[in-house]
């Protein structure tokens, strides 16, 4: 009896053993899998493209900002407002793909100006991610004044004006179809090197949220100023109520090309077009969104523009990239135009040589 006893206990401790073994094997099959998965991202074809050969990256960029907005109304008011550009210097230092830095905006070095912009991007094989958040300052300028159909008013050319804020923020996420052998790094940041001429088709989504606030008191009274008292103002109810908050959901389709012009040097060009769907809440509406609200009419393209050219030897690297962004919103009475993008010109070192 104590024998069976023993062979069974011994049995049924085998088969927990057996059983703990084919979890194991399960669970480590199942990681080896995501680690396929997590290595297909930086999987290219060494012919087409040279992979990054060095851990560490320091580098100076100069980034120039440049912003617009034009608002019209029904009634055919139309004024054009954009900030001084921001010009901001700093340094960089990367680990193979991540970058971190800061700039200093030298052109508002000390004046009292509340402007933030952040961006954040990352460009692997095929996903890449921008991120963004910006707020305007107080030192935007109206570019142009018109009060009617044929009137336009370019008195006001450079004037300054406080009466405007806007602010923006959210994400563009999309995927490069022919990723192993079109680099977006490449052109964007230098993280690889490519060495035939390639393009690529791009699929992507988007989220960004506005505010624009226009304070029309303030801008009759600018009116006034350079015009005199008996000049003609901006009387239109829906510049009067000039007050958008928007939220913008978006899907995109574009084509990007690297063009190789020489040894080490390559000429880059993105477009991409996006059907944006916007939704607004202001105060004349109500906030929440209901079956009964959808409209094609809230359908809006929108647009992603990015140009580059850089120089690379794998060690040394220098270039400039110009990234920008158009944003539209038209309802029956009134619609809005949004433009802002950077223009960066930088140089760099890589060190630090890899060992894989």
């Amino acid at each position: 009896m104590k024998r069976l006893l023993l062979f069974t206990l011994l049995c049924v401790s085998a088969l927990g053993t057996m059983a703990d073994d084919s979890i194991a094997t399960e669970k480590v099959s199942f990681f080896k899998k995501i680690v396929e998965v997590v290595k297909d991202f930086s999987r290219i074809d060494t012919n087409y493209i040279e992979p990054q050969h060095y851990n560490f990256t320091v580098m100076l960029q100069n980034t120039n900002t440049y912003e617009s907005y034009t608002l019209r109304s029904k009634a055919g008011e139309e004024l054009v407002l954009s900030p001084e550009p921001s010009v901001r210097v700093g340094p960089y230092v990367g680990w193979r793909w991540i970058f971190l830095g800061y700039t200093f905006d030298i052109a508002h070095l000390f004046d009292k100006n509340n402007k933030q912009d952040w961006d954040f991007s990352l460009y692997s094989n095929q996903i890449g991610i921008d991120l963004f958040y910006r707020k305007a300052g107080n030192d935007y300028k109206i570019r142009l004044a018109k009060l009617g159909e044929d009137d336009e008013k370019h008195v006001f050319k450079n004037v300054r004006f406080s009466g405007f804020s806007e602010s923006v923020k959210g994400f563009n996420l999309y995927y490069i179809l022919n990723h192993k052998k079109f680099s977006y790094p490449a052109a964007f940041n230098q993280s690889t090197c490519q060495r035939i001429s390639c393009g690529s088709p791009l699929i992507g989504i988007g989220y960004t949220k506005h505010t624009l606030d226009l304070d029309i008191v303030s801008l009759n009274k600018t009116i006034k100023e350079y015009l005199g008292s008996d000049a003609e103002m901006f009387t239109d109810s829906t510049m009067l109520a000039a007050k958008v908050y928007y939220t913008d959901f978006s899907v995109s389709g574009g084509y990007a090309y690297n063009w190789v012009f020489a040894k080490n040097w390559l000429a880059a060009a993105s477009l991409s077009v996006g059907l944006g769907y916007k939704r607004s809440v202001g105060d004349l509406e109500h906030e929440g969104f209901r079956l009964r609200d959808f409209s094609f009419r809230n359908f809006n393209f929108d647009g992603v523009g990015r140009f580059g050219i850089v120089w690379n030897n794998t060690r040394w690297f220098a270039g400039s990239s110009l990234i920008f962004h158009t944003y539209n919103y038209r309802k029956s009475q009134f619609s809005t135009r949004s433009l802002f993008g950077h223009l960066n010109i930088y140089f760099g070192y890589n060190f630090g040589k890899r060992k894989d």
